[in-house]
């Protein structure tokens, strides 16, 4: 299937007679207009994903369940340019760099978004010492979260530290914290959400929970602090699993939409219980509240165990201050 405006391909779900399949093969077979050799080189520039991490090795098998999205590089894109954005910089060596991303940034360059983004600030900051895994429009670039999400992300300064990184990732075991607020209160308070992921066959910019195929994907949550007689709450979640839109689509499952979501977006009226200025202040939020607060991995090179987090950025802080109003 593909999405003709995005120049951009997902395959069906691998299933028990395609698992273990070498990549390019069972994508070559999904995708006519797509040949073996051409899907290698899209490997190599870093454009075939599965969730929101990309396939950095030729040799990948399949697994049972996944679905892989393949992103067509635009033919007039340019080589991102170095850009003096300021960054706010956690942590800094020869072979990673981590990075507290503000709210609005976009990660890398993607069809109509060639600047202003974290690859072109790193890029005038790193100069030349980024990996090329993740090809020509995402040197560095291991892991993503949603240009509308604030919070740390880790980037490889070289092939060594993103193979390294991209494996822990890989295999789950990359500590990830975030938090958010959200519409209601979550039941129970504190809890598992378990549920298969795949991308949505109504709406192809969103990610649903589906019975069959799709991703395990599980996130442990605990409700923090509940505002206005439970109309909302803030919520800390942390990822066993990291797929696309992970947090947004499992708490929308259990009825709490995240504030200021304009994709999973939950009616208004369960906002009733506000003051009608806070109610107006939560209800045109501008962005999903949320926020990558904590990242903790071992490092490629010196295996020393690694940990970061940041504070809430201003405007989140400032809507909790407004819900905080009855407490």
């Amino acid at each position: 299937m593909s999405d003709e405006n995005n120049k951009v391909f997902y395959t069906s779900p691998v299933d028990d007679e395609q698992k273990s399949l070498r990549i390019d093969k069972f994508i070559a077979s999904q995708i006519p207009e797509l040949s073996r050799a051409q899907v290698q080189r899209l490997i190599e520039e870093g454009c075939v994903f599965a969730d929101d991490e990309a396939i950095v090795d030729k040799n990948y098998k399949t697994r049972l369940g996944d679905i892989y999205q393949i992103s067509l590089p635009e033919p007039q894109t340019a080589t991102p340019s170095p850009e003096n954005i300021p960054l706010d910089i956690l942590f800094e060596d020869d072979d990673l760099i981590v990075v507290n991303k503000p709210a609005g940034m976009t990660v890398h360059p993607a069809a109509g978004v060639n600047s202003g983004t974290l690859v072109n600030a790193l890029l005038y900051h790193c100069k030349d010492s980024l990996s090329g895994i993740g090809g020509v429009a995402r040197p560095g670039i291991v892991h993503r979260i949603d240009r509308n999400t604030s919070g740390i992300l880790v980037v490889a300064k070289n092939d060594f530290t993103h193979r390294g990184l991209a494996e822990q990732f890989y295999n789950h075991s990359i500590e990830r914290t975030y938090f958010a607020v959200v519409y209601g209160t979550p039941l129970p308070r504190i809890g598992t959400i378990c549920g298969n992921i795949a991308r949505s066959p109504y709406d192809r910019k969103k990610m649903a929970i589906v019975q069959t195929g799709g991703k395990s994907a599980v996130t442990h949550y605990q409700t923090i602090e509940t505002y206005f007689n439970d109309a909302a709450s803030l919520v800390k979640c942390n990822l066993e699993t990291g797929r696309t839109h992970q947090i947004r689509v499992h708490l929308s499952s259990i009825g709490c939409n995240l504030i200021g979501d304009d994709v999973y977006e939950k009616s208004k009226k369960t906002m009733v219980k506000l003051p009608l200025d806070i109610k107006n202040y939560v209800n045109t939020f501008p962005r999903q509240a949320l926020h990558a607060f904590s990242l903790g991995f071992i490092h490629p090179r010196t295996k020393q165990i690694l940990a970061f987090q940041t504070d809430f950025p201003e405007d989140m802080q400032n809507l909790i201050q407004k819900l905080k109003k009855n407490l």
